[in-house]
């Protein structure tokens, strides 16, 4: 089915902080070793659309600036938490991320991938920034928070975003709050699939040309 902006008003803040709030229940893998890491790369390869998102240790004053220290990744039946400064991942994740047959999908990737290119190369291909998709159809507040409340139906909690994400040992809310936004990402990109924003291969559609500009305020 073909959707819109005009079809979905943007859902007030009042409205959204009503929402039930939903966390990832499936079967999340932290990934420690050589042998957890050969079972997540089998696992992504067969996949044809992950989640993707990254956290970072956050910044208190001005000028501060630091790496990317996680990176998350989604799959149908379980998320993968790689901690950059446990193991050697750069290789895994190069692969994963310069895959042109795997759908990357996530918000905010620009940045990400900004950062994430300080801590090791890579050229990403067939990457999806659903905030650009959103966007493109008339929806203004396109983080995944506004996103998900609009098209999922759930809240998802900031709670532990601004938490030492370079701890060598992640709290569980740090990794259920992790896992929970790849997941977010990935189911997303099947809603925008559904309601047309996404063609089958995860290409963006054209905005409908019948749509009145005051519709999207």
């Amino acid at each position: 089915m073909r959707s819109s902006a005009q079809d979905m008003k943007t859902m007030p803040r009042e409205e959204l902080a009503q929402l039930a709030i939903r966390k990832y229940e499936g079967t999340i893998r932290l990934v420690a070793s050589a042998q957890d890491l050969e079972r997540a790369i089998h696992v992504i390869r067969g996949e044809q659309v992950v989640g993707l998102d990254t956290e970072t240790k956050p910044t208190f004053q001005k000028g501060q600036f630091h790496l990317p220290c996680l990176v998350q990744i989604a799959t149908a039946s379980v998320v993968y938490l790689f901690q950059l400064n446990r193991m050697e991942f750069a290789g895994t994740l190069v692969e994963v991320l310069e895959n042109p047959a795997l759908i990357k999908a996530g918000i905010g990737l620009v940045d990400d991938f900004l950062n994430l290119k300080k801590v090791f190369p890579f050229e990403p291909q067939n990457i999806i920034d659903l905030s650009i998709v959103a966007q493109q159809q008339g929806i203004k507040r396109s983080g995944v928070r506004n996103l998900a409340g609009q098209l999922l139906g759930f809240r998802v909690t900031k709670g532990s975003s601004t938490s030492n994400w370079a701890s060598p040992r992640l709290t569980p809310k740090q990794v259920a709050y992790a896992a929970t936004d790849a997941w977010v990402c990935r189911e997303l990109f099947l809603r925008f699939q559904q309601i047309g924003f996404l063609d089958l291969e995860g290409r963006p559609l054209s905005r409908r040309t019948d749509e009145r500009k005051g519709d999207t305020e």
